[in-house]
């Protein structure tokens, strides 16, 4: 079953929408970036798809440019936020046991400091 574009119920939809403030760090037609309100490093943005997918668990091979364009803009803001010669880490978390918290598929950027490895 196909998602909708939008959940009338989702955080980031209602942050895309421009119903709900969101600080943004890029935007293109197809995902949005914006700051982690809880930073976890000083480099911290969400890149998130405007069209609603509940989490990477949902993507199929027809959502292949959809996540394209979700790396190639953290990827963006990581050079924009001069991390990406240093490193960095992207991080999709699926489900409540992985810290998802928005049932929105989103990607984090995290960098401008050494990651510990492993995680959690």
């Amino acid at each position: 079953m196909a998602t909708p574009e939008r959940d009338p119920d989702c955080l980031f939809c209602k942050i895309i929408a421009g119903e709900i403030p969101g600080t943004r760090l890029l935007e293109t037609d197809d995902v949005i970036v914006i700051q982690d309100i809880n930073p976890q490093a000083p480099v911290h943005g969400l890149a998130i798809p405007k069209r609603h997918i509940p989490s990477a668990a949902h993507l199929t091979l027809a959502d292949a440019a959809t996540l394209a364009a979700v790396i190639d803009a953290a990827n963006t803001v990581a050079r924009d936020k001069g991390v990406a010669d240093s490193g960095y880490r992207l991080v999709m978390n699926i489900g409540p046991d992985a810290g998802q918290s928005v049932a929105h598929l989103h990607v984090h950027i995290l960098g401008g400091r050494a990651l510990g490895w492993p995680p959690g």
